[in-house]
């Protein structure tokens, strides 16, 4: 199914597996027919893996040559993350998710992913160039990011925090912490010049909760979430406040060390699966940005084609990250 004229975009955002393709959510996004090229980019992490496409108007016939820029993020989609999966069961489940959302696979202009899953890396390699005909560019040491990474060695750095750091210095600005509620929950912290500092790293909610009940003979699972009140009446009720309150604490105690080092004027931004949850709660958090790893994609994705003339990077690119010794600074094209 192509474009047509007016066509309305679905945008799910409800948590998807291999067997489970139903969205929750549908926020219309209306895009010319023959006139659209889109940008695929991909945030893999140990649970889920986070799609988004992001779509932009073609170039008039002068500007061909001109690096391309997506302001739109036209359909995202959380999966599970499932290391067990062949290449082409992950090419049937994106290819079944663009058809839902009236997206047309031949549109995809280039493809980014940011993976902390190593063993997944070559087979979206494979299902990339399989199912989508084109070779993606991987967040990995040799990267153009544009900011230094001040980390004793840097190719121990996620590639999902150098993406957070990245978009979040470009939006908001500098100083500020990147909290990312993930599997691990993570602290990123980037200097008013753009810089990558370091930060800190935590279990996340949701692995301290399976180790409570794994651990525990009568405790049963709950659902994490915030209670009615601090004090339960009833077990169900005592471990959501304990889970909720208790990482609430955590976060807001790591976030008042950070903020005496960089100072109290320092921006601090949520995201993630649990970011809404926790981050509303927060003493601190006062920007919640659920597209923020998908944003830093695109980013460094335009980035990267701007230095080969617009063209589609190819997987093994040949800039390189900069570090404390080759600082780049880059100033954010916006701010709060």
């Amino acid at each position: 199914m192509g474009f047509g004229k007016g066509t309305a975009l679905a945008v799910p955002t409800r948590a998807l597996g291999f067997g489970a393709l139903a969205p929750e959510v549908y926020a219309p996004v209306t895009i010319a027919r023959r006139q659209t090229i889109m940008l695929f980019v991909l945030d893999v992490g140990n649970t889920n893996t986070v799609l988004g496409v992001f779509a932009r108007e073609k170039a008039h016939s002068g500007d061909a040559d001109a690096a391309p820029r997506y302001d739109r993020l036209v359909a995202n989609w959380r999966v599970a993350t499932r290391q067990g999966s062949t290449v082409d069961e992950y090419g049937v489940l994106f290819r079944n998710l663009f058809s839902m959302a009236s997206l047309e696979a031949s549109g995809i202009n280039g493809i980014v992913i940011s993976s902390v899953v190593p063993p997944l890396d070559p087979v979206l390699r494979q299902v990339c160039e399989r199912y989508f005909n084109s070779k993606p560019l991987l967040i990995e040491p040799g990267i153009k990011t544009g900011m230094p990474v001040h980390y004793d060695n840097p190719a121990e750095v996620g590639a999902d925090r150098i993406v957070n750091a990245v978009a979040a210095f470009e939006k908001y600005g500098g100083p500020c912490v990147i909290v990312d509620f993930g599997t691990a929950t993570t602290f990123d912290c980037v200097s008013a010049k753009g810089e990558y500092l370091g930060g800190v790293i935590c279990p996340g909610i949701g692995i301290s909760a399976d180790a409570l009940f794994q651990r525990t003979a009568r405790l049963p699972r709950v659902e994490i979430r915030k209670p009615a009140r601090v004090i339960g009446t009833n077990t169900v009720g005592s471990l959501q406040s304990g889970l909720y309150y208790g990482y609430l604490g955590l976060v807001d105690g790591i976030l008042e060390l950070l903020l005496g080092e960089l100072g109290k004027e320092t921006c601090v931004i949520a995201t993630g699966g649990l970011g809404p949850m926790i981050g509303t709660g927060s003493k601190y958090i006062k920007t919640v940005d659920d597209f923020l790893t998908l944003e830093g994609l695109r980013i460094i994705w335009e980035r990267n084609a701007a230095a080969r003339g617009g063209l589609t990077p190819k997987a093994t690119p040949q800039a390189s990250l900069k570090t404390k010794n080759s600082a780049e600074r880059v100033t954010p094209r916006s701010t709060r």
